[in-house]
């Protein structure tokens, strides 16, 4: 397949847009509406926003967040025998509604130390 220069110029311009904010903020567009589950009364929100409003300005408390909040989800397995994978247990993090949250203030937590105390995080990961 063949193509010239001219085509490729306009295929990298035709994919660029350019945001006016001053525009977007001013206009007045309508909003999708809401879908059912955003509808409905989020239970976990209170703890949602506690989770998301701690501020990590103490040493001691970044180490212990980045101690018990893991890296990488401990559920996931591979159930071997005799070398062969026989079974493997996919993460099952996602699956908790506070995944997000909890992996936020970890990463909040690790930034802090290497912030604000200029410690090597590479440890924690």
């Amino acid at each position: 397949m063949k193509v010239f220069n001219n085509t490729t110029k306009k295929l990298f311009v035709a994919s660029w847009v350019a945001i006016n904010h001053a525009e977007v903020n001013n206009s007045h567009l309508t909003q999708l509406p809401a879908s059912p589950a955003q509808s409905r009364w989020d239970i976990l929100k209170p703890l949602r926003r506690w989770l998301d409003s701690i501020k990590v300005s103490d040493r001691q408390l970044a180490h212990r967040l980045c101690k018990i909040i893991p890296a990488q989800c401990p559920f996931e397995r591979d159930i071997k025998l005799f070398n062969q994978t026989l079974l493997h247990i996919p993460p099952m993090c996602k699956l908790n509604p506070l995944y997000e949250e909890v992996v936020s203030l970890r990463f909040r937590a690790l930034c802090y130390l290497a912030d604000e105390c200029g410690e090597d995080v590479s440890q924690y990961c």
